[in-house]
């Protein structure tokens, strides 16, 4: 019997796991040495932690109760408060994993590069970080940060302007988010307000936890955003001004604890989410070089201004041709419901499965495809 066999067959053997007792009585376990378990009987009912945190919250952090704020009414769960309802309807929502096929900085990145996904998940490490020291509610906390990315389109910011001009106010990918991407989850309000107003740009949020997701958000994308161009040599690790070098250093672990200290501190000084003066400061000048330096470099420019090109011919191809929609069959072709769905579908897209798209339905020439660092698609 080969190597290979006798691995099949040790897994097959472990199917149901390993099995102590009989009948109605009988338990399985994960490892024939099994022995963890909680020490009790007692199990915590969703009714019971919903009280112990309430107990133990800040004053003004958001509250989970039964079922929840949603726009469609549910029974409560069990075991889980409305807001870890959230977080588990986002981590597997279609939109989410998508995520992982779209640009954060560069398209089509490498095996160490970040994507939107990764990006999201620094935002939520460093939005529950903060969530926790301050007593908020963490839950609804990382429900947000995971979320407040989905409405993105493929290829980065680019894909707002991309999308704009057939989206009545333009194409924001916050309210995009909150208010079509991830509007089948019937997530809470306080879930989708924080989504929606995630962004600077929008009004505050409803809920101190929307607000640290915001800073989170810049925290996070600041930092991972130039550690990401250090290594592919867009920029020099130490080329950062020296006032945000002293203030926040050149490494990443130092940045992130830098500033998620400084929002902590401007907590304890001032009750308020926010963050110190000095860090504040640190934080604009180091998004500053960013922008000046990877965001705007001419590379990027000509990366977005391909995308936009892409993004725009395929909307306005499947709003004419609304068979080609996965929902599109009912649009007469070049109307209101169609241009919709054919920015929805597009919005939804990859950035690779959008060039795919580009090629096989438009015969777009590959060298007018966006770019990665080194190579075309």
């Amino acid at each position: 019997m080969s190597r290979i066999d006798e691995r099949a067959e040790r897994w097959a053997a472990t199917m149901s796991g390993h099995v102590v007792g009989e009948g109605v009585d009988a338990i399985h376990f994960a490892h024939a040495d099994s022995w963890a378990g909680s020490g009790s009987r007692l199990l915590v009912s969703r009714e019971a932690r919903e009280e112990r945190q309430a107990a133990t919250q800040a004053t003004l952090a958001t509250k989970a109760f039964g079922g929840g704020q949603r726009a469609i009414e549910e029974a409560p769960d069990e075991w889980r408060t409305c807001f870890e309802r959230d977080r588990d309807r986002i981590l597997h929502a279609t939109s989410f994993r998508r995520l992982a096929g779209k640009t954060q900085v560069f398209v089509f990145p490498d095996d160490h590069q970040r994507t939107r996904l990764t990006h999201a998940l620094e935002v939520a490490q460093v939005a529950t970080s903060v969530a926790r020291a301050l007593g908020l509610n963490v839950a609804l906390t990382e429900a947000i940060a995971l979320g407040h990315d989905c409405g993105h389109g493929p290829g980065g910011h680019a894909s707002e302007d991309a999308l704009s001009p057939f989206v009545p106010g333009g194409f924001d990918h916050a309210l995009w988010g909150a208010n079509v991407t991830l509007v089948g989850l019937n997530l809470c309000e306080e879930t989708l307000d924080g989504i929606r107003n995630h962004s600077w740009s929008r009004p505050a949020p409803a809920t101190p936890e929307g607000e640290v997701v915001s800073w989170a958000d810049r925290i996070a994308y600041v930092c991972h955003d130039f550690e990401d161009a250090v290594a592919t040599g867009v920029v020099a690790a130490d080329s950062l001004p020296a006032t945000v070098r002293d203030r926040c250093g050149i490494e990443r672990r130092e940045q992130l604890g830098a500033f998620i200290y400084g929002m902590i501190d401007a907590a304890k000084a001032s009750n308020r989410i926010g963050m110190t003066e000095a860090q504040a400061e640190a934080l604009a000048q180091f998004r500053k070089f960013n922008y000046e330096h990877i965001y705007l470099r001419p590379e990027s420019v000509t990366q977005a201004n391909s995308v936009i090109a892409l993004l725009r011919a395929l909307v306005e191809h499947y709003a004419k041709h609304p068979a080609l929609l996965p929902s599109g069959q009912d649009h007469a072709p070049s109307s209101a419901d169609a241009l919709h769905a054919a920015v929805t579908y597009v919005g939804g897209m990859t950035d690779r499965f959008a060039c795919r798209q580009g090629i096989a339905l438009l015969d777009w020439p590959l060298d007018q495809l966006p770019r990665g660092i080194d190579t075309p698609l």
